[in-house]
């Protein structure tokens, strides 16, 4: 079976379990296929698949991934000891741990093909990252606090774990209380992260974009707390700080040197 073959089959039975979409026409084109294999995969809501679609899910995913080019350590620029700096998708990272900017549900993002990092990482993992955070809030029994973290498998990902975090979400102005908060979530990220003996982990710009916490704060935020951290816990894990835009890549840089 080829990723034609594999894409085909995936789409099929998504929309086996979409009474609405039983007479959808699959389109012929490949880019068309992925948006709707995407889209399928992002409205789906927690639940048990069965075993064969799983099997070539992963298979699927797995050279999906590859085709992006997986990425490590030894690829990304070294700003100061254990401290790096990494533009691009964060999917791609073969590192300890990734770190998501979830939602308080903490079970990814519902809208098709959504360009947030929740969405991204959810898509490339796989459906059964999503059933994995359902059963787990499910044993939590209420929404998860803002500045905490929880840790999961990364199913199909290149790295080892996702870690989950729910940053603050400003409306009006920056408040102390927005900053601490944020604080909370690279501490709480690198405590589990440090207690699962995770060796390196990438952090993206945790609060910004659609949830409006200015970048160069969070930036500044950012460094500041894991420079705190390590001095004080004299943590050996390798911190990437992963970003997407090149304004905040240049504020990273401004700020290690």
């Amino acid at each position: 079976m080829n990723q034609n073959d594999r894409r085909r089959y995936l789409i099929e039975g998504l929309l086996k379990e979409q009474p609405e979409y039983t007479n959808m026409k699959i389109p012929p084109e490949t880019t068309r296929q992925k948006v709707l294999l995407r889209s399928l995969m992002n409205i789906r809501m927690p639940g048990e698949m069965d075993h064969a679609f799983l099997q070539i899910q992963d298979a699927y995913l797995s050279e999906e991934n590859k085709k992006k080019g997986i990425v490590t350590l030894a690829d990304m620029e070294k700003v100061q000891p254990d401290l790096y700096i990494w533009r691009g998708d964060i999917t791609r990272l073969g590192v300890g741990a990734i770190v998501n900017a979830a939602n308080s549900g903490m079970t990814g993002c519902y809208q098709p093909c959504h360009n947030c990092i929740d969405n991204c990482i959810h898509t490339y993992a796989g459906i059964q990252l999503r059933n994995y955070c359902n059963d787990m809030m499910a044993k939590q029994g209420h929404e998860e606090p803002t500045g905490q973290a929880k840790i999961t498998p990364a199913f199909n990902l290149p790295c080892d774990y996702v870690i989950h975090t729910v940053g603050p979400i400003v409306q009006g102005k920056l408040t102390k209380q927005h900053e601490h908060l944020l604080i909370s979530c690279y501490e709480s990220c690198l405590r589990i992260a440090d207690a699962n003996e995770v060796n390196s982990i990438a952090f993206c710009c945790i609060s910004t974009g659609v949830f409006m916490f200015p970048n160069k704060k969070a930036a500044e935020l950012a460094v500041q707390t894991v420079k705190q951290y390590k001095e004080k816990t004299k943590s050996k894990i390798k911190v990437i700080f992963n970003v997407f835009k090149e304004e905040d890549e240049r504020l990273y840089k401004q700020l290690l040197g």
